[in-house]
């Protein structure tokens, strides 16, 4: 009996990332906010949250718990089919550092380029409550996922 209580209040050590067709489908089974952290393999920045934030045992079961948390390459060239539409990367062969069209359509900002790392936060209407565009601690990030 103590063996299966200990096991069953084991901390969960991972985020359960989605990509963007798995939260199509469990956001239409069940609505939830959402966390999508966009990032490049070059993104120094992206690379220490990865180690410092996202393996914080608070931070995973906050975003396990409240949110579907998506991750996604901004350079990617892959084509994704979301909501009914199509995005692609237009950029690809166009500039060094091609970023796809999500991410440009969800963490862009007005007189500023785009930039990484980028963390958005949807409400369960799927509206954009908050955008992040820097290095965020595992304090700081708990803050953010509480508003």
């Amino acid at each position: 009996m103590l063996l299966f209580s200990y096991s069953g209040g084991a901390q969960e050590n991972h985020i359960d990332w989605l990509s963007f067709g798995q939260l199509e489908d469990s956001l239409s089974v069940k609505p939830k906010k959402v966390f999508i952290d966009f990032y490049a393999d070059w993104c120094a920045y992206c690379k220490k949250m990865d180690e410092a934030v996202f393996k914080n045992s608070k931070v995973i079961s906050k975003l396990n718990k409240d949110y579907y948390a998506v991750k996604m390459n901004a350079e990617t060239t892959d084509t994704i089919v979301f909501g009914g539409e199509t995005f692609v990367n237009k950029q690809l062969k166009k500039k060094r550092n091609p970023t796809h069209e999500i991410p440009l359509l969800l963490a862009s900002r007005e007189n500023y380029p785009f930039s990484l790392p980028a963390i958005v936060v949807l409400n369960e209407k799927f509206e954009v409550t908050e955008r992040y565009f820097e290095y965020l601690s595992p304090k700081q990030m708990l803050e953010a996922l509480e508003d």
